[in-house]
């Protein structure tokens, strides 16, 4: 049984970008900890799948369409949410997209505002609207997935180091609006993690070459190796914990 510090039993927890990868890995830790969570993504049988899994382990889970870089899925998402549960107890920002991979000098106006109407503009507006739900009965956690980009941008990764960057300092934003609320805001910051998102920089030789030296810890993380920090964030060990940007890196930004 998960220390009471730990212990979700009745919250209600949404994951986005929870098919694969670090969200996958958060939606089963946050159920494992009792939390009931809805998995959601931008496709429904890939959430769905997600679910069959939590669901087979013993926990609570939902799946939910939305795409996080359109505000009218947003809006729904929120609504369903208010209509079903009632509550939201927790929100992990976790879909991120990166279309450009390339010279800054090279961005598109297209890859630009789809990296920031993902990455920045939905969290914002997802934000807002789980705040507004938490604020109705006494506070929640709220986690944005962030990037250790946002710290150090990252070569060939230019707008979404940007956005990443942003994130950061939204969060200390809605901590220091909101922590009257009992809203506590987090960002958690990955390093290089092993998931199809990232497979541009893990299946690259030439990337590795790069970046492996320069991580203490001598590996890129496992997607499993971010969700226990984010379990910390959503829980009541994290009670005085707000407005922080925790690197899991493997010591890159040491």
């Amino acid at each position: 049984m998960p220390s009471s510090l730990f212990d979700l039993s009745g919250k209600i927890a949404l994951v986005t970008g929870a098919s694969r990868g670090i969200g996958e890995a958060i939606a089963h830790l946050l159920a494992q900890h009792g939390a009931e969570v809805i998995v959601a993504s931008r496709k429904a049988p890939a959430c769905e799948a997600v679910v069959q899994r939590i669901r087979e382990n013993g926990g609570k889970a939902h799946a939910l369409a939305c795409h996080m870089g359109e505000l009218e899925q947003i809006d729904a998402a929120f609504a369903h949410i208010r209509e079903r549960f009632g509550r939201l107890d927790i929100l992990v920002n976790n879909a991120a997209t990166n279309p450009q991979f390339g010279h800054v000098l090279d961005t598109t106006v297209e890859a630009f505002q789809k990296t920031v109407d993902v990455n920045l503009r939905g969290y914002f507006f997802a934000c807002v609207a789980a705040g507004k739900l938490m604020r109705e009965h006494g506070g929640g956690s709220i986690i944005n997935v962030a990037s250790v980009n946002g710290v150090q941008p990252a070569p060939m990764q230019g707008v979404y180091s940007i956005t990443k960057a942003a994130v950061i300092n939204m969060t200390q934003v809605f901590a220091k609006e909101c922590a009257a609320l009992g809203i506590r805001c987090n960002a958690l910051l990955p390093g290089l993690t092993d998931t199809q998102f990232a497979s541009a920089l893990t299946q690259n030789p030439q990337v590795l070459e790069q970046w492996l030296p320069r991580i203490p810890l001598g590996r890129m993380a496992r997607p499993e190796e971010m969700a226990g920090a984010v379990l910390y964030l959503a829980s009541d060990a994290a009670s005085y914990t707000t407005g922080t940007a925790l690197e899991v890196d493997g010591g890159l930004l040491a």
